[in-house]
């Protein structure tokens, strides 16, 4: 019996999908897990596998087109079968397998493990599941402290700290897909005129609208890093000598700093609506990655609710999910996060204007380390680490006074910060 092949939901703020590239063509014999054909979301990249082996009888779409999700793309039976009943408009009801359903909400998984335990099925929240690989803790030794006995994220950054040096755990990576090439619309002598892809139509877009929609102002200010660089340089010993499972980085701490500064004012973290504004009990941390593709700004949900070898552990991971293209999209929208860090650190970059990412109502942007001179005692001046900050703003949502004290206390964090 023929079975269609449908356009997945990756996310549930997905509504349609970009078709990338065709690996089979129309009469070529496929196997259930062969890769039928790219797609794209906004900024993420995917691939579809066959679920049933066959012929490729139809495809409905070409390259390019941009695809509803749950539509029939391609048909996939015994050659000669008919497939007209699955072609656009034909009046069938398919339903989405829902393993291809990203949920936003983190849901509670039960899987498989494979050694001979009292107990074959270990109940676990995804998150704590990814925290563990990346800090190489054994989930089997985990007694969980969530609801029936769950093992959730803290009973896993508590296990990290206190576990033993072992054989470092090899995690697989994906290779990163790269943005397709540009397509050549036409040239002359000494140019060539070329199609904007959708991920940068995407980013000009929001960049323009968020000009357009909001009132924004920056404020520059520094901060003495010496103490930020001193956590930095155990933090690195500490990880080189296999005593903690994350090398913390500078951006880390600055992001571990900028949170502390969200709990003592709400009022930044919040998203702005013209006649009313959404105020957050949780703090959800937007991380500006470039990738390949493109700038991504994916959320880390619940940010406030980690430690720093925590916050290091998922910020790495949210990024390299980025960079790979395989990010949930749905962490990618701009109402997904609550307040955003853009890092130009290590691209020297001394001082910026960052473009706030709508509807929240500021960003941060992080400039690199330069030594000024300070006055280290009365009378006394020397040259000292200083760490740029750029504040952007929306004035429609917060004074300038209430965004320059709040830049003041990221400012302190960073130069009283303790972890």
């Amino acid at each position: 019996m023929a079975v269609p092949v449908i356009m997945p939901r990756q996310g549930q703020s997905v509504e349609s999908c970009i078709l990338g590239q065709w690996y089979k063509e129309v009469g070529e014999e496929v196997s259930e897990g062969d890769i039928l054909f790219s797609y794209e979301t906004d900024k993420a990249s995917f691939e579809e596998e066959a679920q049933e082996s066959g012929i490729l009888l139809a495809t409905f779409f070409e390259e390019g087109d941009e695809i509803p999700v749950l539509e029939n793309v391609a048909v996939i039976g015994k050659a000669g079968e008919s497939f007209e009943e699955f072609k656009l408009g034909a009046e069938t009801t398919v339903e989405a397998p829902t393993e291809n359903v990203v949920d936003e909400a983190p849901k509670v998984v039960e899987f498989e493990v494979t050694e001979t335990t009292s107990d074959s099925r270990i109940r676990i929240s995804p998150l704590a599941k990814k925290m563990a690989i990346t800090m190489g803790v054994d989930i089997q030794t985990l007694k969980g402290s969530g609801p029936h006995g769950r093992i959730i994220a803290r009973d896993v950054e508590e296990a990290s700290k206190i576990v033993k040096v072992a054989a470092p755990v090899v995690v697989t990576t994906p290779t990163p897909k790269a943005a397709p090439a540009p397509v050549v619309l036409g040239s002359g002598d000494d140019f060539e005129v070329k199609a904007i892809p959708n991920i940068r139509k995407l980013i000009a877009t929001a960049m323009h609208q968020s000009l357009q929609n909001s009132a924004q102002l920056t404020h520059h200010m520094s901060a003495d890093a010496r103490k930020m660089m001193k956590l930095r340089k155990k933090f690195k010993k500490q990880f080189a000598d296999g005593e903690i499972k994350q090398n913390v980085t500078i951006n880390d701490l600055v992001c571990f700093a900028v949170i502390r500064a969200l709990e003592k004012f709400p009022q930044v973290n919040t998203q702005y609506f013209g006649d009313q504004m959404k105020w957050f009990k949780k703090v959800h941390l937007g991380l500006a990655v470039d990738t390949e593709r493109g700038l991504m700004v994916p959320a880390l949900k619940n940010a406030d609710d980690l430690s720093i070898s925590g916050l290091s552990g998922q910020l790495k991971q949210l990024s390299t999910s980025a960079r790979n293209g395989n990010v949930n999209p749905d962490l990618l929208n701009p109402a997904a996060a609550t307040f955003t860090v853009s890092n130009l650190g290590n691209y020297g970059v001394e001082m910026f204007t960052p473009v706030i990412n709508l509807p929240q109502t500021a960003i941060l942007g992080v400039c690199t380390i330069v030594p000024r001179p300070k006055e280290i005692e009365e009378g006394v001046y020397g040259f000292v680490p200083m760490m740029g900050l750029s504040l952007t703003y929306n004035h429609q949502a917060l004074d300038g006074g209430e965004a320059t004290l709040f830049l003041a206390e990221i400012k302190n964090q960073i130069e009283n910060l303790e972890v």
